[in-house]
């Protein structure tokens, strides 16, 4: 099946904007889905949902907007605006309340399993009877499933890979889910008199790619008036467990969140202690015990006397240890605390030391916003330079024809330097790029002398992930090795909670990437996250560089970087490992393969 992923959830510019579009991004994607389960004309449901897409991806808050404003939104109708408008002005919809009525909880839950359609799910439902993942996990082991009409051997096996997916996932979330919701916390809370400091702590702060609970840690010499305005936040539903330092709610986004206030002085050895992990914390704590110390969230102690030896900041504490302060994102006990008694820890790439961008999409194919609004959004960015690498013609739907993408690259030549940006002369240099797909034998979708023309090929698998071990190696390997190809996109294909990566033997293709001077991306989508930290960590060890893109299909998206970049300090990356750090002469140089 092909595969061109992007979300409607914007990526914030401001607090209201995201929470307004996304609000009716979910709404329009919502209603898509009821008429695919009420067996609705499939045409107007994909009306719907690229209208889901064009809202998420808007870069201005459509709860502003009137009718007409709402029309300019592409995939934005009449019919559409109107309901947008209705559910500002009402707070709901009337046809979505409407199709809501029709479809009976048990139905809603089961679409909720990444493989199982709206119009299947319906369909067990009044065949079987079946309303919960558990009761579809039984009749798939009695094999029920098999005497339904469309549902043979193969559709068993997506099913119940699928229910497989969903059970791992555990209640856990996107990180940028957790990302707005904890930031919108934090705010709320560092606003509040008497508040110190305040900040997310956890598996959210190590930037793991999914979260569960969220951790908020907030310092004061009263704690009251911040459970206080805690508790009242508009988003929360139910107070779970309330004590004098500790508070936990359950939230209208589908996540709890805990709360803990700590005394001022107190707040490095806290935030050292929530951080976590748990096994990076058990290692520090059998240093502090070698050294006759004992660590806790409220300092750093003298065993003997008792006495509280440090706890005012992180750094005082990993001093006291005989460690240098360790990046959250590297705390999972992987090294981390070897590498700091040595002093050989990395010095992380970080978000401000990208140079450009070098993977992103305009309305000439799945994109959202034209060359233009990308280019000088790019430029907003600070960026030296962009890449614009729309679809190749082998992904069909986007209708790519050697003449579009010439033109394209013609008009990027005309806007090259126009865009001025930050601490740079000459504007933001612009790159016209593609991404290719990689087809079931490894070829991509243009010959050698129309590839020639690019300044850079991204390629990506979007198709045939069954393929076996041996062939999808070989497929990637053999990728690497076209001269052209400069990038391996979103490498594996997963989407997090939805697909697993393809079964390939990546250290074959780690080294075919090291061979051919060939970048492995870094997908920063948080959908994606695809290299993941362990497969990163791998590469690193073949010699590879990586560059770490936003996959941008809108204006919004080109701020998903900050996971990306989080999934690459997981991976112990350095500015030199991520080729989209570099100058732009040292970048065009390993583009051409020499550098």
């Amino acid at each position: 099946m092909e595969d061109c992923l992007w979300s409607g959830r914007a990526v914030k510019y401001s607090d209201d904007v995201a929470r307004s579009n996304d609000e009716v991004a979910a709404l329009l994607q919502e209603y898509a889905d009821l008429i695919s389960i009420t067996g609705g004309d499939a045409f107007r449901a994909r009306v719907y949902e690229k209208a889901a897409r064009a809202v998420g991806g808007h870069h201005a808050d459509v709860s502003a907007l009137d009718l007409k404003g709402l029309q300019e939104i592409p995939n934005v109708g009449k019919s559409i605006a109107q309901k947008v408008r209705e559910y500002f002005d009402r707070g709901s919809v009337a046809a979505v309340e409407e199709l809501r009525a029709k479809i009976p909880d048990g139905v809603r839950r089961l679409t909720a399993i990444p493989t199982l359609g709206p119009k299947k799910a319906m369909a067990v439902y009044e065949e079987l009877g079946v309303s919960s993942v558990e009761e579809l996990a039984d009749a798939l082991r009695d094999e029920r499933l098999r005497d339904l009409k469309g549902f043979g051997p193969k559709t068993e096996e997506n099913i119940r890979h699928g229910i497989e997916l969903l059970r791992s996932a555990g209640g856990r979330v996107q990180i940028d889910v957790a990302m707005e919701l904890a930031e919108d916390v934090v705010a709320a809370l560092s606003a509040v008199p008497g508040c110190a400091r305040c900040t997310y702590a956890g598996s959210l702060r190590r930037m793991r790619e999914t979260i569960g609970d969220i951790d908020i840690l907030a310092a004061a010499r009263q704690p009251a008036p911040i459970m206080r305005v805690f508790t009242e936040l508009p988003y929360v539903t139910e107070v779970i467990g309330q004590g004098g330092t500790k508070t936990s709610v359950r939230t209208s986004r589908g996540l709890n969140v805990d709360l803990r206030v700590v005394p001022p002085d107190s707040w490095g050895a806290a935030l050292q202690y929530f951080t976590g992990s748990k096994a990076h914390n058990i290692r520090t704590r059998e240093i502090a015990v070698r050294q006759k110390l004992k660590l806790s969230e409220y300092g750093l102690f003298d065993v003997e006397s008792g006495e509280k030896v440090v706890s005012g900041t992180e750094e005082e504490v990993y001093a006291r240890l005989g460690l240098p302060w360790i990046p959250p994102t590297l705390r999972e006990d992987r090294g981390e605390i070897e590498a700091g008694l040595r002093d050989e820890l990395p010095d992380l790439v970080t978000e401000a030391d990208l140079r450009g961008d070098l993977h992103t999409h305009t309305d000439l194919t799945d994109g959202l916003a034209p060359l233009e609004e990308m280019a000088k959004a790019a430029a907003a960015h600070g960026y030296a330079y962009y890449a614009v690498t729309d679809h190749a013609p082998d992904l069909v739907m986007q209708r790519m024809t050697d003449e579009r993408m010439l033109a394209q690259r013609e008009r990027v030549r005309e806007l090259d330097g126009t865009y001025p940006t930050k601490g740079r002369r000459g504007g933001l240099r612009l790159l016209h790029g593609t991404e290719l797909n990689i087809g079931p034998e490894g070829e991509v979708d243009w010959p050698g002398d129309f590839l020639a023309g690019f300044d850079l090929c991204v390629a990506s698998v979007h198709s045939h992930f069954r393929q076996s071990r041996a062939d999808l190696t070989r497929r990637l390997v053999r990728a690497c090795e076209n001269p052209y190809v400069h990038i391996i996109g979103h490498p594996t294909t997963r989407l997090i909670g939805r697909r697993p990566g393809i079964d390939a033997d990546l250290d074959a293709v780690f080294a075919a990437c090291a061979r051919t001077g060939t970048a492995l991306e870094i997908n920063a989508h948080p959908h994606r996250l695809d290299l993941r930290d362990e497969d990163i960590l791998r590469a690193r060890r073949h010699g590879v560089k990586f560059a770490v893109n936003s996959d941008a299909h809108a204006v919004p998206h080109l701020a998903n970087t900050r996971y990306g970049i989080g999934t690459a300090q997981r991976g112990w990356l350095t500015g030199d490992d991520v080729i989209n750090t570099w100058p732009e002469r040292r970048l065009r140089s390993f583009l051409r393969k020499d550098g």
